[in-house]
């Protein structure tokens, strides 16, 4: 198979404050766009297959599947989450709609079940599988599976980790403490809730004044983009014998 040559534009920041316009002739097989997963719900999950979608990396990325929250389903522990302060059915299938209008299957049962195991090692055989606002408990046998990572998105300060927030209602203990900013940190996920080891933090995100948990998912959602971008483009770097931008600290 012939190489495609695609002409790629990345806006990216490199110390949260100046971005910079990376114009690069790029040459990648197709078979080597990188297959992802989205375990995601809400405004996070939305904001997340938005960028896979549409993102400036878009063209090296294929999502396989996505599996999302049904927040009327009694095992994704909705009245713990922040399902509990209230979503419309736009809310409630934001993610779903935005999957089936880009042709994207979708899943919304267990999965810890021989059904999606072999949905994930059989069919959609993820090279990446990304975490963002998803109610079910990730076993071994699919955080191991794929070969690029299995990451989560989860609201913290910039105190150490694990974060005194990890568990299911972040936004609210930390506004019950009087923060006034916070950070969406992204890790490795791992056989516990959120405490696998750190990759890289969001810039700080500003706790308004009389904020609701839910008001701050919202407005910390689009704050995904800088560091997963900067991991994904490090994993299609390291498949490609060219880089689409200069070396960049994860944990800058």
């Amino acid at each position: 198979t012939k190489s495609n040559l695609i002409l790629l534009k990345i806006v990216l920041t490199s110390n949260w404050k100046s971005f910079v316009n990376y114009n690069v002739s790029l040459n990648i097989k197709p078979a080597e766009v990188i297959k992802i997963a989205l375990f995601g719900s809400f405004y996070r999950g939305f904001s997340v297959l938005d960028e896979l979608l549409n993102g400036p990396l878009s063209d090296f990325i294929s999502v396989v599947g996505v599996v999302t929250d049904d927040p009327s389903a009694n095992f994704i522990s909705s009245k713990k989450r922040i399902w509990q302060y209230g979503y419309n059915s736009q809310e409630a299938n934001m993610v779903t709609d935005l999957a089936k209008l880009n042709d994207c299957e979708v899943y919304k049962g267990k999965v810890k079940c021989e059904s999606f195991y072999d949905l994930i090692e059989k069919k959609w055989m993820p090279d990446l599988c990304i975490m963002a606002t998803f109610g079910q408990k990730i076993d071994a046998r699919l955080y191991n599976y794929p070969t690029m990572g299995f990451i989560n998105f989860h609201p913290s300060d910039d105190g150490s980790w694990p974060s005194k927030y990890a568990g299911p209602n972040p936004f609210s203990e930390m506004i019950k403490d009087g923060h006034k900013d916070c950070f969406l940190t992204l890790h490795c996920v791992d056989s516990s809730f959120d405490t696998g080891s750190i990759i890289s933090r969001t810039e700080r995100i500003p706790i308004p004044p009389s904020v609701s948990p839910k008001d701050m998912h919202k407005i910390s959602s689009p704050y995904i983009r800088h560091p997963l971008r900067c991991y994904i483009s490090e994993k299609i770097n390291n498949k490609s014998d060219q880089k689409i931008y200069p070396s960049i600290n994860l944990k800058d």
